[in-house]
């Protein structure tokens, strides 16, 4: 693929975002990747249109599960060659000229952008392939109604040459994307129903049975899957089978990896060589790795709303004890409110620690539920408290990345 020169500004401003973000990793300051971006566009602010130029690009959007998304189509696509992406999650367009700037020869480039910023970063990239997850409630205090999101959506696909690939048992998601000039529907599941009992039509109730839905009152209903998971298979188009015999353990995951496969395809990339590529994928961000001290093994969830936490409890073995740490910083909300939203009867008979700034939130939301806990000051009192062996732990962002960061950041 040609990659056209960028002009002299661009370059300029490119490469010294390049060396910001290397200033930024060298003094400990941070991994660089929106820091780049920042002060590249702070210099040339169309940047991002110039970097995005000539290049085949993927913008993955959901509100959970796009990072590991994201990462299984880099895994896939770099079958075909070199490809540019936001490795860390900086999902906004300072974190996107971060990304394609560091790539600068890359022919593919895969970001995972926010849900409130897709239609600008479409707009600006002009991306050939979008793929949509799903929509649910995420930090009250800040993001806005979904349903609003789903409106922007629609109007950003609108008229554009874009191709879709969405998820069409998620009521939201197939309205958000269903102005697109092309989309291939894949059945990804919808475990959390809780925003989704309205048509976005009407707003008439949907009726729901299985995985089928269907407005009572209007046209709107379902759209026929192309792609589909089957519990621990993918169903193609052709509706042949494959195993998805992949590293990231639960539901989500396989889902997931249906959306990378459906992506792949897009690219012209056959499921025989996509496959292996996403087998190779062990953990993401520190997502699901087992991190070490004194004889315990801890296991590393994310859970950020209401929806994550029902993919996390999937995915957290009952046999072992599980540690819940709850932060309310800045990337995490600061409404605390949505905990109640999640049904935590199913930690019952089993060891629960409670621990993060938000502790005393979460052990009332469990005291209610009839979860008995433990209340631990810190995580690493929280790990002392286990005998040797495996543990769970089911953390928020900045919980999550707090976990990271003392255990030195390997993860």
């Amino acid at each position: 693929m040609h990659m056209t020169q960028l002009p002299l500004r661009a370059q300029l401003a490119s490469a010294l975002g390049r060396s910001a973000a290397t200033l930024s990793r060298m003094t400990g300051r941070g991994d660089g990747s929106v820091i780049g971006g920042r002060v590249g566009l702070m210099l040339e602010p169309d940047l991002l249109r110039q970097l995005a130029r000539d290049r085949k690009l993927a913008l993955v959007s959901a509100t959970n599960g796009k990072t590991t998304t994201t990462r299984l189509i880099t895994s896939a696509l770099l079958e075909l060659g070199e490809v540019a992406t936001n490795v860390f999650g900086a999902n906004m367009p300072a974190g996107h000229v971060s990304a394609l700037s560091q790539h600068k020869r890359a022919p593919y480039g895969v970001l995972e952008v926010d849900e409130k910023y897709l239609p600008e970063v479409l707009d600006t990239t002009g991306a050939g392939v979008v793929c949509l997850m799903n929509l649910s409630r995420d930090q009250m205090d800040r993001a806005a109604e979904i349903w609003l999101l789903a409106q922007k959506w629609r109007r950003a696909l609108s008229g554009k040459p874009t191709h879709v690939i969405a998820n069409c048992d998620d009521p939201l998601v197939t309205w958000g994307a269903s102005t697109a000039a092309k989309v291939t529907w894949v059945a990804g599941g919808q475990r959390w129903k809780e925003d989704s009992w309205c048509c976005p039509e009407c707003g008439g109730p949907l009726d729901r049975k299985d995985a089928d839905w269907a407005c009572r009152e209007c046209t709107f209903h379902r759209p026929e899957p192309q792609w589909a998971v089957d519990d621990d298979a993918a169903i193609d188009p052709q509706g042949q089978r494959w195993l998805l015999d992949i590293q990231l353990p639960g539901q989500a995951n396989r889902s997931n990896a249906v959306m990378a496969l459906a992506v792949a395809d897009a690219f012209g990339l056959p499921v025989e060589q996509a496959l292996p590529r996403l087998r190779e994928v062990t953990s993401v961000a520190g997502r699901y790795t087992t991190v070490e001290r004194d004889g315990r093994h801890a296991r590393l969830l994310l859970a950020k709303n209401p929806a994550g936490w029902l993919e996390a409890f999937d995915v957290a073995d009952p046999q072992f004890p599980i540690i819940l740490s709850v932060n309310a910083q800045g990337p995490d909300g600061r409404d605390t409110s949505w905990l109640w939203d999640v049904d935590y009867r199913i930690l019952r008979g089993r060891p629960v620690f409670v621990t993060g700034q938000r502790r005393l939130d979460m052990a009332l939301r469990l005291d209610v539920a009839d979860v008995p806990f433990t209340l631990c000051g810190t995580f690493s009192e929280a790990l002392a408290m286990q005998p040797p062996g495996r543990v769970d732990v089911i953390a928020n962002y900045t919980a999550f990345q707090d976990i990271r960061t003392e255990f030195g950041r390997a993860v």
